[in-house]
């Protein structure tokens, strides 16, 4: 019994360490506005800007993705965390746009490190008898860490002081408290091997993942990209359509839509892993049509039910995706297939975020989000009358 306890706490602090990376790559969103003040570039500047990270992710994902599963997982969260650290410097010296796109590059590769190794670090760290606990603490680590970055970045913005120092500096703290908490876990990987055995790796999938990998990584694409258009251009809307000058709430929007998928996340043991990924499928959906009506009539509380109904629905699928993909992977490819999971969600964030910039000039930011919402409501209803017709088998 004490040693279950004594396990739990360690998935739990490896969990705050987790949303402590995963907070340092949302913390730029309602900066946004004023970085567009200090270096005057338009809002499709602000989308390639967000779009670099998710390229910096991809790119570590493909090149060492299965990293951690050789060399060991705290060595690459280390180095993860030594790249956030180092972003967080850029955007603190950022006199120049130069330094926004290497901060974000830089926290891109950070992510990249973090998303497979520190998912699976956390399941193992767990009980062998909690997996289903686990995988809630590693995803809502993820998610949660998502959306305390622009809410924290947010109240920073618009009650303190020289708040695109601040906010970086109080980033820079959590990242050496979670090295010093990191030190103190234990390693999870039994069978080490050099670093030089790891190889850059295409998208590839063991027999028996393939079936649920499918439907899995659909749902898991239209939710990040609906988080990729939340977390890149709402601050801009909000400012521009809705009149709403106050970053804290326009972090607090951004944020909700991360906290309401924590919750999705909660509600797939009650409903059940085959379920929650159609359910999810309906509740991005939803979250689209309330997106829309919020473009089309220009009402902030349509804004607000779209990111917790979206969030929600995002946070059902990608649970659900996750502990499918997780459970039908052997053990010493599971970071990797979980990798490759997070490659096709982060290109849901930046192919789609980048198309939104471009179709922002000659139609409107309220335009060009209403062309992605279609796109989007295509691929999100096609994928849910997928999985409703052949579930995605859980064991």
């Amino acid at each position: 019994m004490e040693g279950d306890r004594r396990r739990w706490r360690q998935c739990v602090l490896g969990g705050a360490v987790f949303a402590v990376c995963m907070a340092g790559t949302t913390l730029p969103t309602p900066l946004y506005g004023l970085y567009q003040e200090k270096f005057g570039f338009s809002e499709l500047m602000v989308t390639v800007i967000y779009a670099v990270y998710a390229f910096g992710v991809i790119g570590v994902l493909l090149l060492a993705g299965n990293a951690s599963d050789a060399v060991g997982r705290r060595p690459v969260l280390l180095v993860g965390l030594a790249f956030a650290a180092a972003s967080a410097g850029c955007f603190l010296c950022a006199d120049a746009m130069g330094w926004l796109y290497a901060g974000r590059l830089l926290s891109g590769l950070s992510a990249g490190l973090f998303t497979g190794a520190a998912t699976a670090y956390v399941m193992e760290l767990a009980p062998r008898d909690g997996s289903s606990r686990a995988t809630l603490v590693a995803t809502a680590a993820n998610m949660g860490g998502l959306g305390c970055g622009p809410l924290l970045a947010g109240i920073l913005a618009q009650y303190a002081a020289r708040p695109l120092q601040l906010t970086f500096v109080v980033h820079l703290v959590l990242v050496a408290a979670s090295a010093a908490v990191l030190l103190r876990l234990p390693e999870t990987v039994v069978e080490r091997r050099p670093l030089s055995t790891v190889r850059p790796q295409r998208p590839a999938l063991p027999p028996g993942v393939r079936a649920v990998f499918g439907p899995s990584a659909i749902a898991a694409f239209v939710g990040f990209a609906l988080f990729g258009v939340f977390t890149s251009v709402s601050p801009a809307f909000l400012a521009q359509s809705l009149d709403v000058h106050n970053r804290a709430v326009s972090g607090l929007v951004v944020a909700l839509a991360f906290f309401a998928s924590t919750a999705g996340q909660l509600a797939v043991g009650r409903v059940g892993v085959g379920r929650s990924l159609p359910l999810g499928c309906a509740g991005l959906l939803a979250g689209l049509a309330l997106l829309a009506g919020a473009l089309v009539w220009d009402q902030l509380s349509l804004v607000v039910a779209s990111a917790l109904v979206g969030g929600a629905g995002q946070g059902l699928a990608f649970r659900g995706a996750l502990s499918a993909v997780a459970a039908a992977s052997p053990a010493d490819r599971r970071a990797a297939v979980i990798s490759t999971l997070f490659v096709v969600a982060y290109t849901g964030i930046s192919l789609p975020v980048i198309g939104v910039g471009l179709l922002t000039g000659p139609m409107g930011l309220e335009g060009a989000g209403l062309v992605f919402i279609a796109c989007m409501a295509v691929l999100v209803t096609g994928a849910g009358v997928y999985l409703l017709r052949r579930p995605v088998p859980t064991s």
